[in-house]
């Protein structure tokens, strides 16, 4: 008998276009709060995933845990009108993934 519990991992790759930008400082200090925002409201894990060195982009990657799988793509949906409704600059490209462990 498999006692294993159901376990779903989701990552959201979010690419942002920050054309105001002039500098690494002023992206950080753009891309900084967004980051802690999605953080505190969906308790999810964000780090900086690309575009480190480039001042007017970001690529965060996004990811959630839970042993229900709707409950995965739903936070991340949560995840994403929260960007649409608080980003200033550009969401170039969303993608999730949710897979099964």
């Amino acid at each position: 008998m498999d006692d294993r519990i159901p376990v779903y991992v989701g990552v959201a790759l979010l690419g942002l276009h920050l054309p105001e930008a002039r500098s690494l400082k002023q992206k950080r200090g753009s891309v900084r709060p967004l980051v802690e925002r999605i953080r505190n409201r969906h308790r999810v894990l964000v780090i900086e995933a690309g575009h480190q060195d480039l001042h007017q982009r970001a690529t965060l990657a996004i990811c959630a845990i839970s042993t229900d799988g709707r409950d995965v793509e739903a936070r991340l949906q949560r995840v994403r009108t929260t960007v649409d409704e608080s980003w200033p600059g550009f969401v170039l490209s969303w993608d999730v993934d949710v897979t099964p462990l």
